[in-house]
């Protein structure tokens, strides 16, 4: 039995893979595995009877071990390193062990091999210190991107002030002079005169090219250009090229010539606008450059399926040609065929980068084929959705016979010529105009007198046409129409009009035809007969915000007005009733004028003003007569809701 527990006890101590020995107190090896004699090199019989710690390469830090081991009774991952070929880290661990009478008698010794665990761990430090470096330097980095992005961002913003301000500087006078100039071109003139006049349109016409073209620039760069999906005929874009450049081309004796494609779609789905702006940048270029021959207008479908068409559209010119080492760099900002290009030809090298980013941003592709003395093509592939759609919404921008009339506008510009041309123009259309110079006067002139629409520059002193704008929606509460008059065409402006609640907006220079056709487009949805709502009066039809900060809460003046109000109103709502009966149409209209313009000090709903306007302008041309009384019925039902809450305020005023 003995004999079988010494085997069992031999069997546990070979079991340990790492070094495993016994000491006496006198720290002489007694007992030791197969582990032991692999570490040190050193057989078992040679091993018995040594000092342990002359097997380390530290003896006295093994000496100090063995004694805490006798003094404490234990040790735990006590570092050393065994001297054999490969000096191997580990951790001494030891135990004393006793006789039966308990007297210490040595100590079990189990010395852990970690110099795999220690190998990772220096990797781990290194990798951590590289890791901390890396998140450092990414940091930095960061940084740095974040830096240049905000000084990117900043220099896109200070770019996009630029191009607006310089925008509005050109614009500004341009529309004055392109203005008068068409004003003067309809009255009686001798040839000459005339002949002067279109000298100028055509100098100030090429002017806005010009900036058109840096504007246009700058939204593609920026990623603001927009690209519509409508319906469209490209033969009509083809067909207004040609009539475009005709007489220009017969003037150099140049003949212009067209290829169309007969299997092209007669609508299809695209943007005509910028297929208009491509072919208009690349035949301009190409009647510029030519001074005999022939231009060939070319739109040829390259691949079709059920829903796309692919086209290819060309121009080939018989001109100057381009240098083979300038072709490679013929759509880049501001460059030229050749350096006298610009002083010869005139231009500013922006078309061919437009096209190009304009053609690409459609997901097209372009390409240019010349040589010196015999012309050039530029070919440029675009693809087109299909569509079953059979016609094409006409923008109608000739005068209509409208049916709205007696229309009074209020134009709010600063600069004098300005305020001149467009007073011109409104004069001419028929209309009557009052003129503010600021925001501030508008405001004060839409507080005695009712307009139909208001036409808001943008930019003035004192009030300008955001603030102004925000003014009347909000604290004045009126929806009265207002359309932007704008110098500068760029996004950020049109998206604030947007924001701050203006209807539309036009650009100078102006176009008279689309001035008409807006404010009349306008009106007509407002006064239209059929799209009249029915107006439930509210429990509460007034409100007196307005009159409060008008009179900055003085509430004695507040009371005067009200008394004043309630004094005048309800005669003129009998003299309205009395004139409507007795078809006293002229009546009818003044009593209507002298009621509009108390709605908006009472704080009386802006609907129900133009419900009174309605009035006015039906009755002015004496149509609709049902719908008046009807009318009619509704607005003395308002004014004396809004009488009964007055009297109402008083009383709290009083108390």
């Amino acid at each position: 039995m003995k004999q079988l527990e010494v085997q069992y006890a031999r069997n546990l101590i070979e079991a340990s893979l790492d070094p495993l020995f016994t000491i006496n107190i006198h720290g002489k090896i007694t007992d030791l595995n197969q582990a032991t004699v692999n570490a040190t090199g050193v057989t078992r019989k040679e091993l018995i009877g040594t000092n342990f710690y002359n097997y380390f390469t530290n003896p006295e830090k093994a000496k100090a071990v063995y004694a805490e081991v006798f003094e404490k009774g234990f040790v735990v991952d006590y570092p050393l390193t065994i001297k054999d070929h490969k000096l191997t880290d580990v951790l001494f661990n030891g135990s004393v062990y006793k006789d039966t009478d308990g007297k210490i008698i040595g100590a079990v010794i189990v010395a852990r091999d970690v110099t795999q665990q220690n190998k990772i761990s220096k990797e781990l430090v290194i990798a951590n210190e590289t890791a901390l470096l890396a998140k450092t330097k990414a940091e930095g980095e960061q940084l740095k991107a974040e830096n240049a992005s905000k000084i990117a961002i900043d220099s896109v913003k200070a770019k996009q002030q630029f191009l607006s301000n310089m925008s509005h500087e050109i614009r500004t006078p341009l529309n004055s002079i392109l203005g008068f100039t068409k004003i003067v071109l309809k009255t009686n003139l001798s040839e000459k005169q005339r002949e002067y006049l279109q000298a100028i349109k055509t100098s100030g016409d090429a002017l806005i090219v010009l900036v058109d073209d840096i504007l246009d620039l700058a939204k593609v760069n920026s990623g603001k250009m927009t690209y519509e999906s409508v319906a469209f005929k490209i033969s009509t874009t083809i067909d207004a090229i040609m009539h475009l450049f005709e007489i220009k081309s017969q003037e150099k004796n140049v003949l212009l010539l067209k290829e169309y494609d007969p299997r092209i779609p007669k609508l299809v789905i695209g943007d005509p606008v910028r297929l208009n702006q491509i072919m208009l940048n690349l035949v301009s270029n190409a009647v510029k450059f030519t001074a005999d021959g022939k231009i060939t207008i070319s739109a040829l479908v390259v691949s079709e399926d059920e829903k796309r068409v692919k086209i290819k559209f060309s121009v080939a010119d018989t001109g100057i040609g381009i240098e083979l080492s300038k072709i490679e760099s013929i759509f880049e900002n501001f460059e030229q065929a050749t350096d006298g290009t610009s002083r010869i030809y005139g231009g500013t090298g922006l078309g061919l980068a437009i096209v190009k980013q304009l053609v690409e941003g459609q997901k097209g592709t372009i390409e240019v084929e010349s040589r010196i003395g015999k012309g050039s093509i530029f070919s440029f592939l675009l693809t087109f959705d299909k569509t079953e759609e059979t016609s094409v919404p006409v923008e109608e921008l000739l005068l209509s016979n409208t049916t709205i009339v007696n229309i009074k506008v209020l134009v709010v510009e600063d600069i004098a010529l300005n305020q001149l041309l467009i007073k011109t123009l409104l004069l001419d259309f028929g209309f009557t105009c009052d003129v503010a110079e600021n925001g501030k006067i508008a405001i004060e002139m839409m507080q005695r007198t009712s307009y139909d629409i208001i036409l808001m520059d943008l930019q003035m002193p004192v009030m300008n046409g955001f603030e102004t704008t925000t003014y009347i929606r909000n604290e004045m509460h009126s929806s009265i129409p207002i359309i932007a008059l704008t110098a500068d065409v760029t996004t950020v402006d049109l998206a604030k009009c947007t924001a701050v609640g203006m209807d539309d907006y036009i650009s100078k220079p102006i176009n008279e035809l689309l001035l008409y056709s807006k404010i009349v487009k306008i009106l007509e949805k407002i006064y239209e007969p059929n799209t009249i709502k029915e107006h439930k009066i509210k429990e509460h039809c007034t409100d007196l915000n307005y009159l409060n900060n008008l009179t900055k809460s003085n509430v004695d003046l507040m009371e005067e007005i009200i008394n004043l109000y309630l004094e005048q109103t309800p005669p003129l709502i009998a003299a309205m009733k009395e004139s409507f009966k007795n078809k006293d149409w002229a009546t009818l209209n003044a009593t209507i004028h002298k009621i509009i313009p108390s709605f908006s000090i009472v704080g009386i709903n802006p609907d129900f003003e133009k419900m009174a306007k309605r009035i006015y302008d039906y009755a002015h041309i004496q149509d609709d007569k049902e719908l008046i009384s009807d009318l009619v019925l509704k607005l003395e039902d308002v004014c004396d809701q809004a009488c009964k809450e007055l009297q109402e305020a008083v009383i709290t005023f009083k108390n």
